[in-house]
C-alpha cells in the first residue's frame, strides 16, 4: 500500500530548518531502522531454525512476517535514502526499470504477508485457546502451505504496481514513477484500487482478528487458574499462563503493526478523498508526509522489539548466541541450541514462573 501516495512529485519548498542538519537526523533515523531490522529479524529466524523445541506454528509464522520484513531494508531503504541525497532514479536501462518495479513491489508484498501472518496466527491461538484438544487448524503439517500461499496471495493483489512503474524523466533527471493510467487505461481507478485493498488488507483482517481475540479473551478470562498441587492441575495453570502470556505477545504485534500504519492509511485518505488533486504544498503537509512513512516502515524494525520483550525463549536464544560467540570466540557453538529445550521447568525459578515459553505451543 505504501505505492498509493507516493506518485507525486510536489514542488520545492524552502521550509523552516537546516536542511543539512535534517538531512542528518533523517539518515541516521533510518540508519537506526535498517540495522535494527536487520539483526533483528535475522535473529528471530535463526533462534527458531536453530531451537527444536522453538519449532512451531506460532514460530514459523513469526518467522515468515520477520522474513517479509527484511524487504524493507534490503529495496526500500536503499531507495529512501538515495532519494534523499541523489534527488533522482541513478540506475538507467533494463536494469533500472527492473529495479523501480522490484524495489516498490516487493516492499508492498512484504506488508501484505505480515497481514495475513497475523491473521493466521490470530486463527492459531483462537484454536489453540477455545478448543484446546481439537486437532489445530494452522498444524505444523500444513503451516509450510499457508506460508507459501502468504506470498502468492500477496504478489497476486500487488501485481498492478509491478506493471504500473515506469522509469520517466523529469526536468531531465530519471524518476521511478506509478503511471497508472498509461498502463490500464483512462477508464481505471487509482482510487478504487486503493479502496479494494483497504478492505483487503485492512478491514477484513483487522475486523476477524478483533473477533477472534475478543473470544480468546473471554475465554481466557472464564478458565479460573486450579489450585492444589496435584501434577493435573499445575500442568494446567502452566497452560492457562502460557496462553495468557503468549495472547500478550500477539496482540502487541498487531497494536503496533496497527498503530504504526494509521498515519500513513490517514495520508491516503486525505489524498484520495479530501484532495481531489495534487494539494497545496505546505512544510506540514511534508512533515506529515514524512513521519506517516517513517512509522509505516518502522514496523519492519519493532516486531523483532516485541518478540524479544515478550518471549522468553527468544531472549534467552539471543543472550545465549552471544555468549557461544564471546566464549573464546567460538560462534559455532551456536549450533548447539539444535537440542535445547527451553521451556518453563528449566528456567521458572529464575522468573518465578510468570513469564512463559513458545516452545511447548502446539
Amino acid at each position: 500500500m505504501s505505492n498509493l501516495t507516493d506518485n507525486r512529485t510536489l514542488p520545492f519548498l524552502n521550509c523552516p530548518g537546516n536542511p543539512d542538519v535534517i538531512q542528518i537526523a533523517k539518515t541516521f533515523a533510518y540508519g537506526v531502522i535498517i540495522f535494527v531490522a536487520l539483526t533483528g529479524n535475522c535473529f528471530i529466524g535463526a533462534i527458531v531454525f536453530k531451537t527444536k523445541s522453538m519449532r512451531r506454528t506460532i514460530n514459523y509464522l513469526i518467522v515468515n512476517m520477520a522474513m517479509s520484513d527484511l524487504l524493507l531494508p534490503i529495496f526500500a531503504f536503499p531507495r529512501i535514502l538515495t532519494d534523499l541525497y541523489a534527488g533522482y532514479w541513478l540506475i538507467d536501462g533494463p536494469t533500472g526499470l527492473a529495479l523501480c518495479k522490484l524495489c516498490y513491489f516487493l516492499q508492498d508484498v512484504s506488508t501484505a504477508v505480515s497481514i495475513q501472518s497475523l491473521v493466521l496466527i490470530a486463527v492459531d491461538r483462537f484454536g489453540a485457546v477455545v478448543f484446546p484438544f481439537r486437532p489445530p487448524v494452522v498444524s505444523s503439517k500444513l503451516c509450510p502451505y499457508f506460508i507459501f500461499s502468504t506470498w502468492i496471495v500477496a504478489m497476486a493483489i500487488h501485481c498492478p504496481y509491478f506493471f504500473a512503474r515506469k522509469l520517466v524523466k523529469i526536468q531531465g533527471k530519471l524518476s521511478c514513477e506509478l503511471m497508472w493510467n498509461d498502463a490500464f487505461g483512462e477508464s481505471s481507478s487509482l482510487k478504487n484500487y486503493y479502496i479494494a485493498m483497504f478492505i483487503i488488507l485492512a478491514v477484513i483482517p483487522f475486523t476477524l482478528m478483533a473477533v477472534l481475540y475478543s473470544i480468546i479473551i473471554c475465554s481466557l478470562r472464564s478458565q479460573k487458574m486450579p489450585g492444589g498441587e496435584s501434577v493435573n492441575a499445575k500442568e494446567q495453570e502452566k497452560r492457562v499462563r502460557r496462553d495468557r502470556n503468549v495472547l500478550k505477545m500477539v496482540i502487541a504485534i498487531v497494536l503496533g503493526f496497527a498503530l504504526c500504519w494509521a498515519p500513513f492509511n490517514v495520508q491516503a485518505f486525505l489524498t484520495f478523498f479530501v484532495w481531489d488533486k495534487n494539494p497545496a504544498p505546505s512544510c506540514g503537509f511534508r512533515a506529515f508526509g514524512f513521519f506517516a512513512l517513517f512509522m509505516a516502515y518502522a514496523n519492519c524494525a519493532i516486531n523483532p522489539c516485541i518478540c524479544f520483550t515478550f518471549s522468553g525463549n527468544y531472549r534467552k536464544g539471543f543472550k545465549s548466541f552471544f555468549e557461544c560467540c564471546s566464549n573464546k570466540c567460538d560462534c559455532g557453538c551456536f549450533g548447539s541450541m539444535r537440542s535445547q529445550s527451553w521451556n518453563l521447568q528449566t528456567w521458572s525459578s529464575r522468573e518465578d514462573g510468570q513469564n512463559v515459553t513458545l516452545s511447548s505451543l502446539a
